[in-house]
């Protein structure tokens, strides 16, 4: 059950705070509630610090997975961002110090990665959040100084994969009606995630 101690222990934002108060204390149902009212981003906060390191590692590589061809059509030659993902699955089946020493050089390498492709451009944006997404996941993995800590680097892939779903369709709208779209995308892609979090801890 989820304790009022508990949520002020992970340091949420006062109106999320607020919000809970009062609410659901079974986890599976906080979840159901906050996707029911549409809070996706809080669902999201809030799933990776219910999980365990391998479901929040796993949680952040599908993340990143969903969007890396946004990346590598954008940018075939460089598979830094490839790199780390698979940096942080290794630490899924084994997380030793040396798997996750490496998977936080691949979390800088995606990084570097990252910001390159935000400095070339707005068109580079989707780019830019996808390899983004690829260095939180391997962030993730590396879980320095604390759980806590690689559960926030797993919370900014999935929001990293949402976001460059929102940016690979918005970059030069002409319309509107484009940015909808694109909207409609960034959403659709935040459930999928979510979802497929929900399942991980179904299988536990």
């Amino acid at each position: 059950m989820i304790t009022k101690e508990w949520i002020r222990d992970k340091n949420p934002c006062a109106k999320a705070l607020k919000w809970w108060d009062k609410k659901e204390r079974d986890p599976m149902k906080i979840l159901n509630l906050l996707m029911k009212e549409k809070k996706y981003d809080w669902a999201n906060w809030f799933i990776v610090r219910i999980m365990t390191y391998a479901q929040y590692v796993n949680y952040a590589v599908y993340a990143a997975e969903q969007v890396i061809d946004i990346y590598e059509k954008k940018y075939p030659n460089d598979n830094r961002p490839r790199t780390a993902i698979a940096s942080a699955k290794k630490c899924i089946k084994n997380p030793s110090a040396k798997n996750k020493h490496a998977a936080s050089d691949a979390a800088y390498a995606a990084s570097a990665a990252y910001g390159a492709a935000y400095d070339a451009a707005y068109a580079a944006y989707g780019a830019a959040y996808a390899a983004s997404a690829a260095y939180g996941a391997a962030y993730a993995a590396f879980d320095v100084a604390s759980a806590a800590y690689g559960a926030a680097s797993a919370a900014y892939a999935a929001y990293g994969a949402a976001y460059a779903a929102f940016a690979a369709g918005a970059v030069y709208a002409a319309s509107s009606a484009t940015y909808a779209v694109a909207s409609a995308a960034d959403v659709a892609m935040k459930l999928k995630i979510l979802k497929y979090g929900i399942k991980l801890l179904k299988e536990d």
